[in-house]
């Protein structure tokens, strides 16, 4: 550990911070309908795209209409993507000849990225064409983004509205989302990319001589257009096998630290927006002071582990820390922030391969994805996941003072209670049910690279990172068989429309009701007391879940590698 790996970190979350507010007060003005900086260029072609769509702005939704509208959408989304994958051989901008991909890796990357999960079981410079990393990818990468965005708000206004029988209109927030929000910063941010380094161009994979006189294909394309809302959207879908580790996709220690502020940077933004919403900013930020606990105590713990190393290296005196499967050009701070931030934050884009990790190290991601990405979490998911943690939360201090417990002037009651917990227990069934059936699984356990407690571990990860909608992965585990393809994706659907429907229904519920005035008894949810509450039941909920599972492949690991045994 090293005095300037401690700056990057603390100038990262610095950074974080003084941008939460002026991001969240922009982004709060889009969803109001207020006038913005862009409203004189884009309200009319704004305008435009309600009259083609036959969309009236004006009118809203009751919850369960949104919802509809929203399932709807995803599952056109999901045909066209499956489509262009089965039939990318006889489509256009396919230079490098890729084949049509097979049914069930096609099953399983459709849903991958209508989710946001953007999972990937194939190599995308080997198997992906231009045309479907555009139109089928990117353009996923957008609508899934924009989605999680418009689900949270849609939750932010249940508990902001009162006695109202809507929630929003999904096709106007839908829109404004992707037009004043991520497209603007995605062309800025592409542009910067290729300031950097990488490519973007339509033209042919190039052919170099090395230098023993050998022939070596070149894989480039409209990479820095991808890898813009792969970030800023924490969808994490890499235009290369090697994701944010390939040179083509991060060049640079520079491209490195702003991809890491680009992807925490609109979840967080979001905690202002619920904060100015309620209208009370102290709430916003004490949601967000939960989530940077947390955040934090990762980021040092798998800091400590990299630059510890392991006993085996110490004994040989190698103390420099644990480079295996980390790029140079990052070092270990840059690979261990990056890994806490992705999970973190549900992005699956990874610069340093997990599965070299220490066991320890590579925990925390584990972890991170296994208390339901909330720590920041995927654009909009984050909120609205650990808003379903604050309703529990407020629920056990209200048993504590013997009162109702209310939030936001909001009571909360049986039915919020109940779908919040459903959204919650949807994480372990997915990820633990999964994972006991693959170990047990003749066919799911000949992909592990690894036995023992290691490889149990590839196989948990895998399934916490897709039931998480995350989508790194952990590596070591060969992911591209029918069971893996047909069970992740599964996973990766449940774990993202199984907790959304749910948390739409508490906001349809909470916009019905009325406010209440707060009284003596009122348990105030600003302070640190609320904080340190709300992460131990985080804590408690994780731990009381997950422990087992990790004490079988981790902790055990860990424990062994101290008594000498490596796997």
């Amino acid at each position: 550990m090293t005095f300037i790996g401690w700056i990057q970190i603390a100038l990262f979350c610095t950074i974080i911070v003084a941008l939460t507010p002026i991001v969240g007060g922009y982004m709060t003005r889009v969803f109001t309908g207020e006038r913005t900086l862009l409203s004189p260029v884009l309200r009319p072609v704004e305008r435009l795209l309600y009259r083609l769509g036959g969309v009236d702005e004006t009118r809203e939704q009751h919850w369960l209409t949104y919802t509809v509208a929203m399932l709807l959408f995803h599952v056109a989304g999901f045909v066209i993507l499956y489509a262009i994958l089965r039939l990318q051989d006889v489509l256009p901008f396919n230079p490098a000849a890729q084949g049509a991909v097979a049914p069930d890796l096609a099953f399983n990357t459709a849903i991958s990225f209508i989710t946001n999960t953007n999972w990937q079981n194939y190599g995308g410079e080997s198997t992906l064409s231009y045309l479907t990393q555009m139109l089928g990818l990117t353009h996923q990468n957008f609508l899934s983004a924009a989605t999680g965005i418009v689900l949270a708000v849609t939750l932010v206004r249940g508990f902001a509205r009162t006695s109202a029988k809507t929630v929003g209109n999904f096709w106007v927030d839908m829109t404004r989302c992707t037009l004043y929000i991520l497209l603007p910063v995605c062309i800025v941010f592409t542009l910067f990319l290729v300031w950097q380094g990488i490519p973007q161009t339509l033209g042919a994979y190039v052919d170099a001589t090395t230098l023993e006189g050998g022939k070596q294909t070149i894989a480039i394309g409209p990479v820095a257009s991808q890898v813009a809302i792969k970030m800023l959207g924490t969808n994490g879908g890499g235009f290369f096998n090697a994701n944010a580790a390939h040179p083509f996709e991060n060049p640079t220690a520079l491209s490195n630290f702003v991809q890491m502020l680009s992807i925490l940077v609109l979840g967080a933004a979001l905690t202002n927006v619920f904060g100015r919403m309620v209208g009370n900013q102290k709430q916003g930020w004490a949601v967000l002071g939960a989530m940077g606990a947390l955040f934090l105590a990762g980021v040092l713990f798998c800091y400590w582990a990299e630059a510890y190393g392991t006993n085996m290296l110490n004994a040989l005196g190698i103390t420099g820390g644990n480079m295996e499967g980390k790029e140079v050009r990052f070092g270990i701070v840059g690979s261990a922030l990056f890994a806490v931030i992705t999970t973190a934050a549900s992005c699956g884009a990874v610069n340093a391969m997990h599965d070299s990790f220490t066991a320890l190290g590579g925990m925390i991601p584990l972890i991170n994805m296994q208390l339901g990405e909330i720590v920041i979490g995927g654009v909009g998911a984050g909120l609205y996941g650990m808003l379903l943690f604050v309703i529990l939360t407020v629920f056990v201090a209200g048993l504590m003072v013997g009162r109702t417990p209310e939030y936001v002037g909001k009571k909360i009651e049986a039915r919020e209670v109940k779908m919040a917990m459903l959204a919650i227990l949807v994480l372990p069934l997915m990820i633990l049910g999964w994972t006991a059936i693959a170990v047990a699984y003749p066919p799911a356990v000949a992909s592990m690279a690894n036995a023992g407690p290691h490889g149990f571990t590839e196989v948990l990860y895998a399934y916490s990172s897709q039931t998480g909608n995350n989508g790194s992965a952990f590596a070591g585990l060969s992911g591209n068989t029918f069971f893996y393809n047909l069970s992740g994706a599964v996973a990766m659907f449940v774990g993202r429309f199984w907790v959304i429907v749910p948390a739409m229904a508490i906001a349809g519920s909470l916009a019905q009701k009325k406010m209440v005035a707060a009284s003596a008894g009122t348990f105030p949810t600003t302070g640190g007391l609320f904080v340190g509450l709300l992460v131990g039941v985080i804590l408690i909920v994780g731990g009381l879940t997950f422990f087992p599972a990790l004490a079988l492949g981790p902790i055990v690991e860990h424990l062994a590698m101290q008594a000498g045994q490596l796997f």
